[in-house]
């Protein structure tokens, strides 16, 4: 292990004192070789399971299996590995691993990174036991995250579970995964500036206070993460180490919210709901960090339209309000014309959108606080964003997607997916703030008209 990334060790290693649940990271090259004392630290002489897919065994290689293999006790217990080379997130597969944990005292190692964590996570956490995770690629950012996102009935929903005892980052493995699996991390990692400005407004309405301890886990290195997007491409090794750590700080920050709020706002939305839509790309299921690369340039293009706005142009006069904002049956409606062929996924957006639907008189009081304080926001919020332009600049030159078409998404999709984002969660992003001053067909048509970020084209 270098100078370079001892120093990034060292400062996991003070975060996850902040930490719920994870007590050990460890990142570096060669470190699969220490597995064994850092397996057996943490959880004794328990028997491994180790659980991957064809893809993910594959990229940790035979021998790193067999260092993992060796750890404990393990009595005997073969390898479960998927054989599926598009294993999906869906509850199905969740089950599955918890036939494999629910009859002995194992303790699951899971090789892989977004997909494989998540299934491990959540099964791990329903037969009441704890796990470790050996990351394969700089992915995403939930490796430490707790929480897993899972499809079950055709909804992608966050299940909320501990995150996993002990993550082992070798970094000889994740310098050989995909270019487009780091980039899709470094898509993620950039995703927590549109995030941060989401809590931002949250916070300053009154309606999620800001954990400065979490915040401070993401936001106070968050430009240096994502400094470097052309390393990323490259694949240079002092840029991925950087992008990994941002990655696991954001999971550890979302361990001490107990919240995925630390880095997750309205792009996050995007994905979800695209997600829901079973929208795929070539045949494929896109991987969630070019999903949210995109959410986050929606969620840049609509701050640029908001910040535009002026104290004035916040009204609280009750009949302005009557005007635009739709009553519950109204938007029961809406929910059901564009979610009732599934009747499953629509009972929960309506769930969602119940649980943050606010009156007349609520919003009122909102807009007035919005007013009040607006000039002050309005300099934080501008502080905080990079500009959608910027932003896909980084994206483009870490080989993320960084236009819709990238993905397969097209212009109309794009417009009509930012009212279904909104709805699909309860929780309180840009999406909200613009819909409930009144401005939502001014500014979104200010984003697809001819001189608009999405009408202007690529």
């Amino acid at each position: 292990m270098n100078s370079f990334e001892k120093e990034t060790n060292e400062r996991l290693e003070a975060a996850v004192i902040k930490a719920d649940t994870t007590k050990k990271v460890v990142l570096g090259a060669g470190v699969i070789d220490s597995v064994k004392s850092h397996f057996e630290q943490c959880f004794g002489s328990k028997p491994v399971q180790i659980i991957a897919d064809v893809n993910t065994a594959k990229a940790a290689g035979p021998a790193a299996i067999q260092h993992i293999k060796s750890a404990g006790s393990n009595d005997g217990l073969e390898p479960f590995i998927f054989s599926d080379p598009y294993l999906h997130a869906d509850y199905e597969n969740v089950e599955q691993i918890e036939k494999l944990l629910s009859n002995n005292d194992a303790i699951a190692v899971a090789i892989g990174s977004g997909t494989m964590n998540d299934l491990v996570k959540l099964a791990s956490h329903n037969c009441n036991k704890e796990y470790m995770v050996v990351a394969t690629a700089a992915s995403v950012d939930g490796y430490t995250a707790y929480g897993a996102s899972i499809n079950r009935n055709n909804f992608k929903q966050t299940f909320f579970c501990p995150a996993p005892v002990v993550v082992l980052g070798d970094l000889d493995i994740i310098d050989k995964a995909p270019k487009l699996m780091n980039a899709a991390g470094y898509a993620d990692l950039i995703a927590k500036v549109p995030a941060g400005a989401d809590w931002i407004l949250a916070d300053a309405l009154g309606v999620e206070e800001i954990d400065h301890g979490a915040w401070d886990l993401v936001q106070g290195s968050l430009r240096k993460w994502v400094g470097d997007p052309a390393g990323v491409q490259k694949g240079e090794h002092k840029s991925l180490v950087r992008l990994m750590e941002g990655l696991i700080m954001s999971g550890l920050a979302m361990q001490k919210a107990n919240s995925s709020r630390p880095a997750s706002g309205a792009e996050h939305q995007f994905s979800h709901l695209w997600d829901n839509l079973n929208h795929t790309h070539n045949g494929q299921t896109p991987l969630h960090g070019l999903k949210v690369g995109i959410g986050s340039l929606a969620s840049e293009a609509l701050y640029k339209a908001l910040l535009e706005l002026e104290p004035e142009d916040f009204c609280s006069d009750i009949e302005k309000i009557k005007s635009y904002w739709p009553s519950w049956q109204e938007t029961e409606s809406l929910i059901n014309n564009y979610f009732g062929d599934d009747v499953i996924m629509a009972q929960q957006v309506l769930a969602q959108s119940r649980e943050k639907y606010i009156t007349v008189e609520q919003l009122a009081q909102r807009l007035d606080r919005l007013k009040a304080g607006w000039s002050k926001l309005k300099l934080r919020l501008k502080d905080q964003l990079l500009g959608v332009e910027n932003l896909q600049m980084a994206l483009r030159h870490a080989g993320a997607a960084s236009w819709p078409s990238d993905i397969s998404i097209d212009i109309p999709m794009m417009r009509r997916s930012y009212r279904q984002a909104h709805l699909i969660r309860k929780r309180y992003t840009i999406l909200d703030c613009v819909l409930q001053s009144g401005h939502w067909d001014n500014c979104i048509e200010s984003l697809f008209g001819l001189d608009g970020f999405w009408g202007k084209g690529r």
